[in-house]
């Protein structure tokens, strides 16, 4: 029969509940207003991202202390659901336990009082984080820094009310199950007249604050305590970092890109709600880093704001009754235009978000408003736009000299011999630019070295679309992509070489979408695989300490990382240093994303930064693998003024000289 305890404790639990479900209904009726994307598909391997990243906790352990902290608080906080389901049960019938479990419940017993251990110590620490040591990227505003005290001391109790309850029952001989840490606590109660009175508090204790952080969280900044798991589950699968196609020949399209929150999907919505403000985002941005005013981790927020603020507007159809809210807009207004077009688009903010928010289509879809419907852009990008669609090339030359940097190597075109297995694209830097030019000339010198069967395209040759594509002009790219793969299509090419990371990545993975699909392969990968099967052999001695920059392009879009640094490492007497962010977390020479097209106006230059760092570790030649790299690497040298003792060269450059007897 009930008593007067469990009947107000069925009351409690029956109006928690249902306050948390009309919470939550309220926030899936907001991913309402979003576009319809389907995120369903290889649901195999959607689970086991969640295995891996949501569970495993992956991406948080890239900070190694940080992220040990968070593992603690959240294996700990699963940990204790049994406790909860428990007490509940306890409280509804008065008599429930999982000790009919036998000896499998005091595993669980004995695990769960370490793990309230874990957790506390975990949030001391995470207190002297934010309020002691004050990491910069946890200094967000007040509020934020209230809420993540709050969120701490809430969970403090909710772990601590846990223990001090199993004490007073051990003090009254009442709990089965293996309690360490409980017993080392329960001579405080023994032999008290209050134990029992002290036992319902804190039982009531730990289920009141339980019931209350779950109805606190789907208004909280911890919201993502509740999302992250299936914002895990719904993230993009296959290549990193390729965009959706708009649908430019939709009769009922009025508009392309996003101006407002509802035109965003209802993943980038999911993804506002999942942000945990952790600024990992911002500390890695190269943007942030240098003085713009773009910071990844406001672009989020500020859609979980505007979608809050207008969700519930649009749901009731109340559009004219807010004429001033309705008036304001995402793209260009809430989030700047400064901001939009500061980003690179390295994808480093996507790279380190531990609950994988897609930062960097969020801005390319602002982006593309402001392009495709107001023509709304940095006046050097005008330039660029036409060149793009006058010459194919983002500079003012002929098409007809694109082949011109091949003079002398007797290298045919594909229109003068396509029975060839490789087609070498050369990219538009590689055809114009003097520099770059002498890149083109050493892989393929290279190649004809080795007996590679390849050709070129020559004046038939256009710019990949990348850059026009990241700059948000998506009808400009589709013109470009769409009129390279009949190029293509029509010597019936199959294989695809490219010294250009843009061109490889773009060729890759994003053409396919259109009907593009080659075997494309970076140079890196190409020389390091002729090397290893001894077509190429560097033989000459360089005497030389080599840095590598990774290119964004290939170590985080396309994880190529190994093989640039082992075909280096195949050069007698080199010696490889690696600067302080390499790999996949290396910093951005700033060209990505069409800003080589663009001045930096505020700020440090973004290359500057990145020349300092490789300066730094005293290396003689900076080793890159990418014409936009190169381009920025070399201006940041001459800024510096160590033209003298300082070089960029690309690791074309860098194999032939070794191999033809050039090095020195």
């Amino acid at each position: 029969m009930y008593s007067t305890s469990n009947i107000i404790f069925t009351i409690v639990l029956f109006l928690s509940f249902g306050s948390f479900a009309v919470r939550v209904r309220r926030l899936l009726a907001q991913l309402l207003i979003g576009k319809p994307e389907d995120r369903l598909d290889r649901i195999t391997e959607r689970l086991k991202k969640v295995m891996t990243v949501a569970l495993g906790q992956s991406k948080i352990m890239r900070e190694r202390f940080a992220g040990l902290l968070h593992v603690l608080i959240f294996w700990g906080f699963l940990a204790l659901l049994i406790a909860v389901v428990e007490t509940i049960g306890e409280g509804l019938t008065g008599r429930f336990s999982f000790a009919f479990l036998g000896w499998f419940y005091s595993v669980i017993t004995f695990s769960q009082e370490w793990f309230c251990v874990f957790v506390m110590v975990a949030i001391v620490f995470s207190f002297w984080r934010r309020f002691v040591a004050r990491v910069p990227r946890l200094q967000v505003d007040a509020h934020g820094r209230r809420d993540a005290a709050l969120i701490l001391a809430w969970i403090f109790c909710i772990v601590a009310s846990v223990l001090l309850q199993n004490a007073v029952r051990i003090s009254l001989s009442l709990p089965a199950g293996e309690h360490p840490i409980s017993s080392f606590l329960a001579p405080l109660f023994a032999g008290s007249p209050t134990a029992p009175i002290w036992e319902h508090f804190f039982w009531w204790m730990h289920i009141g604050l339980v019931l209350a952080f779950m109805n606190y969280l789907p208004g909280s900044k911890h919201l993502h305590i509740l999302t992250s798991i299936p914002n895990v589950f719904f993230s993009r699968l296959g290549p990193t970092g390729v965009l959706t196609p708009l649908d430019l020949n939709d009769e009922h399209a009025v508009k392309f890109g996003a101006t407002d929150v509802e035109d965003l999907t209802w993943k980038q919505l999911l993804d506002g709600m999942t942000c945990t403000e952790c600024g990992r985002c911002h500390a890695v941005c190269p943007a942030a880093a240098t003085g713009k005013k773009l910071s990844p981790r406001r672009i989020i927020v500020e859609t979980r704001h505007r979608m809050s603020e207008k969700a519930p507007v649009l749901l009731a159809h109340a559009e004219a009754e807010n004429p001033d809210l309705m008036a304001q807009v995402l793209s260009g207004a809430i989030i700047t235009e400064d901001e939009l077009w500061a980003c690179t688009t390295c994808l480093a903010c996507v790279q380190e978000c531990p609950v994988l928010i897609e930062h960097v289509d969020e801005i390319v879809d602002l982006r593309r408003s402001l392009v495709l419907n107001e023509s709304r852009f940095p006046a050097e990008v005008r330039t660029t736009f036409e060149n793009l669609e006058r010459n194919g090339c983002p500079w003012a030359f002929n098409s007809a000299a694109r082949g011109d940097w091949a003079s002398g190597l007797n290298i045919k075109t594909m229109a003068e011999d396509s029975a060839v297995e490789y087609l070498f694209w050369v990219g538009c830097a590689g055809s114009y630019d003097v520099r770059y030019q002498k890149v083109a000339r050493a892989f393929a010198q290279l190649l004809q070295h080795a007996g590679v069967s390849f050709a070129i395209l020559g004046a038939e040759e256009k710019c990949n679309g990348d850059a026009a594509r990241r700059m948000g002009n998506e009808y400009l790219a589709q013109m470009l992509m769409t009129g390279n793969i009949e190029t293509l299509a029509r010597y019936n090419v199959k294989k695809i070489i490219t010294t250009c990371p843009h061109c490889f990545h773009s060729m890759k993975n994003e053409y396919p979408k259109f009907g593009g699909n080659f075997e494309v392969m970076h140079h890196a990968d190409f020389l390091f695989q002729l090397v290893a099967e001894g077509k190429i052999r560097p033989s000459t001695r360089m005497d030389a300490k080599i840095t590598f920059h990774d290119s964004c392009y290939l170590a985080r879009y396309n994880q190529i990382e190994a093989s640039p640094r082992s075909l280096l490492e195949t050069i007698p007497g080199t010696q490889l240093i690696e600067m302080g962010r390499h790999g996949d977390r290396g910093f951005c020479c700033g060209a990505g994303g069409g800003r080589m097209f663009m001045e930096e106006h505020e700020g440090t230059r973004i290359n500057e930064e990145r020349t300092r760092e490789a300066i730094e570790t005293g290396a003689g030649v900076i080793g890159t693998a990418c014409p936009f790299c190169m381009t920025m690497l070399t201006d940041g040298i001459k800024m510096k003024g160590r033209t003298d003792d300082i070089v960029v060269e690309d690791l074309a450059e860098l194999i032939w000289r070794s191999v033809s007897g050039e090095a020195t």
